[in-house]
């Protein structure tokens, strides 16, 4: 895993901002995040766990589905694309409330954006901000809470995965 003073991490009540920077270029710190998430996701935050986990994927393009398959091949959409825009930026809905139920409507969803900003050669700024944590309801702030230390971990599993890619 890469080092954890790699990703900055600032919030405020109902928002969470992380900054990295990636060891590739745009083009590659995007394709991983969106194409390789069953490589970097960790599998415990998953409804089907570690074992029962068949894949994570993100359909490529804005109205497609962040999904994970699960044991006999059930599926669980649980964010939608709002913005691709390959490499620089990605928006999707986050539609997992913080009791881990599906929210099915994504009016009550939190949103994450993630900018991708080449930093030199091979170096690409990635920066993620999951936002509208208050349309969680009364538990928005303790879920925002959770939710830093959890895109901390994913996204140190990120970095290790670029690096890795580009090794």
């Amino acid at each position: 895993m890469a080092d954890p003073d790699e990703v900055r991490q600032e919030f405020d009540r109902f928002s969470l901002r992380s900054r990295l920077l990636a060891p590739a270029s745009a083009e590659l710190a995007f394709a991983v995040f969106t194409g390789s998430l069953a490589d970097w996701w960790v599998r415990e935050y998953t409804w089907s766990g570690p074992e029962a986990l068949a894949d994570l994927g993100m359909e490529p393009r804005a109205g497609g589905m962040l999904y994970e398959i699960g044991p006999y091949g059930f599926r669980s959409d649980w964010g939608r694309v709002l913005t691709w825009d390959p490499p620089r930026r990605l928006v999707f809905t986050w539609q997992i409330g913080p009791d881990r139920v599906a929210v099915p409507d994504p009016a009550r969803a939190s949103e994450v954006e993630v900018l991708f900003q080449p930093a030199g050669p091979e170096r690409t700024q990635v920066d993620v901000e999951h936002r509208y944590f208050d349309r969680h309801g009364p538990a928005a702030e303790g879920y925002r809470e959770a939710l830093t230390a959890g895109w901390h971990e994913l996204l140190c599993r990120y970095l290790a995965t670029v690096a890795r890619t580009t090794a």
